[in-house]
């Protein structure tokens, strides 16, 4: 039995653990990292916007260079083992502030941890696009780690609110997923009601995270197939950077990928307003969450069957079409349409399963090809020669530098961050340019907000639809007839093989 179809959904699994505890980390510091400072120590609510504001310039601008380190010493594992202690330390010491912590001590803990979480999920990323020697396979390693990431969140999700004094679940609400994680980064979000678990659950919460992290971080490290040894980049830093966006395959994968993807985060800078005030609906936050992030968990299977049946770019414009007819439907609801509501979480976290599998796949296709492995392959592995090699990388020309894993993987961050930003300033300035502010019930106001919730999303995402079908030629150039000739423990299916015009 092959390792993908048998022992491998082993492998499958140990390498999608480490999106879980990954996840995990990020939603607490855009849902309660601002009320436990703002709130618990005092802090003014402009002061910690200035704060997240700076921390989020300085974490978007480094990913790119992270990126680049990782290229230099591509050893994914390595980085992954050297982030994960800090990560651990970092939150805690976000989630557990001493008596007077103030400002500067938010932004250092903010800037440590996002620092720690960005090589990580960089090298993670990589370490996905690397070690799978088909595309279907890549597809389902991407599948994997975004399942194990939709858990960490619903979980980040309901903890703190179990966790808190009052012992009740806190009615988060998280909307539209940008990257998991992508990792893991869940989007904006923020909380219903009275209670987000309060200072007492957010210090059981970063308890729980340290056993968290270290299991699931070992289960990967440990367990995960092994990715390929990849010479190290001797580009000079922005040579290197510049040569992904050069690419023209990269850099229009990027172009989409932005537009759907502040397509995505509208909805989630907004989402507590539209439940709030056009549903009338605050109390049943925590239901739609639930909805919403199992159905896209439960849609996975769905798009990587889908992408090996139409082809991954056809199943991400599918998976978009379904978002633009059920966010169009979003628009049109008023208050006590709940039924209807669910039924937009339920279709549009199908949806969601397309955007968080199918991109981050498509790019690890783009960084697979022309890669020519300089050692034989035996049972799936580059096998030394002559007392050892390294897995070759893709022969640009003696004029154009390499596309590497980690600088794309870098810029791919970036852009996941930058959109959550420019959501929420694309959204929150057109919603009070239209005259609305949180609370109003007048009838023109409403239907403002879900305009913005519902349409706006629907118009940006008819942009990445027309992008990516008149880019298709160069984003889809056969991929799914291509085999990779990357080295991985993870051996081809027979479907695969079949595809692929082999045995």
């Amino acid at each position: 039995m092959n390792a993908v179809a048998g022992a491998g959904r082993g492998a499958l699994a140990a390498y999608g653990a480490l999106g879980l505890p990954l996840a995990f980390a990020a939603l607490p510091i855009y849902v309660h990292v601002p009320r436990l400072y703002a709130e618990g120590l005092g802090l003014s609510l402009a002061l910690v916007g200035a704060v997240l504001l700076a921390a989020r310039i300085v974490d978007a601008v480094t990913d790119p260079l992270i990126g680049w380190a990782n290229d230099r010493l591509p050893r994914r594992r390595l980085w992954i083992a050297l982030s994960l202690p800090a990560l651990g330390a970092g939150m805690f010491g976000l989630l557990v502030p001493p008596a007077g912590a103030g400002a500067v001590w938010l932004f250092a803990l903010l800037v440590a941890v996002s620092l720690a979480y960005s090589v990580a999920s960089i090298a993670y990323n990589a370490w996905g696009a690397e070690v799978a020697s088909t595309p279907a396979a890549r597809t389902r390693f991407v599948a994997s780690r975004e399942a194990f990431a939709l858990a960490g969140v619903v979980l980040a999700a309901v903890l703190p609110g179990l966790l808190g004094d009052g012992g009740g679940v806190a009615e988060t609400v998280v909307g539209g997923v940008g990257e998991a994680p992508t990792g893991g980064d869940a989007g904006v979000a923020g909380t219903a009601g009275n209670s987000d678990g309060g200072a007492a659950g957010l210090a059981r919460l970063a308890w729980i995270f340290l056993p968290l992290l270290a299991a699931f971080g070992l289960w990967t490290l440990l367990r995960a197939p092994a990715p390929p040894r990849l010479a190290a980049l001797r580009a000079a830093m922005w040579l290197g950077l510049r040569a992904a966006l050069a690419d023209r395959g990269f850099s229009r994968l990027l172009a989409v990928f932005a537009a759907n993807g502040i397509a995505a985060a509208i909805p989630s800078a907004t989402v507590l307003f539209y439940v709030a005030d056009v549903l009338d609906a605050e109390a049943f936050a925590g239901a739609f969450l639930a909805l919403y992030f199992v159905a896209a968990a439960a849609g996975l299977p769905l798009w990587t069957r889908l992408s090996q049946r139409i082809g991954k770019l056809r199943a991400w414009l599918v998976g978009m079409a379904l978002a633009v007819v059920v966010f169009a439907w979003a628009g049109l609801l008023g208050s006590g349409d709940l039924v209807a509501y669910a039924f937009i979480c339920v279709l549009s976290g199908v949806a969601l399963g397309a955007d968080l599998t199918l991109p981050p796949s498509l790019l690890a296709d783009r960084l697979a090809r022309g890669r020519e492995p300089a050692c034989p392959l035996h049972d799936g592995v580059a096998a030394p020669a002559g007392g050892g090699c390294d897995a070759g990388r893709r022969s640009a020309g003696p004029d154009l530098p390499v596309l590497e894993a980690g600088a794309c993987f870098g810029w791919w961050s970036f852009v996941t961050k930058a959109n959550l930003a420019l959501a929420a300033g694309l959204a929150l300035p057109l919603l009070a340019l239209l005259g609305y502010t949180p609370g109003a019930h007048e009838a023109a106001a409403v239907g403002a907000l879900a305009a913005v919730y519902g349409f706006v999303p629907v118009a940006l995402k008819l942009v990445a639809i027309a992008l990516l079908w008149r880019w298709r030629q160069v984003l889809d150039t056969g991929t799914e007839d291509l085999r990779s000739t990357v080295p991985s423990r993870v051996a081809p299916t027979r479907a695969d093989m079949h595809r692929s015009g082999g045995g």
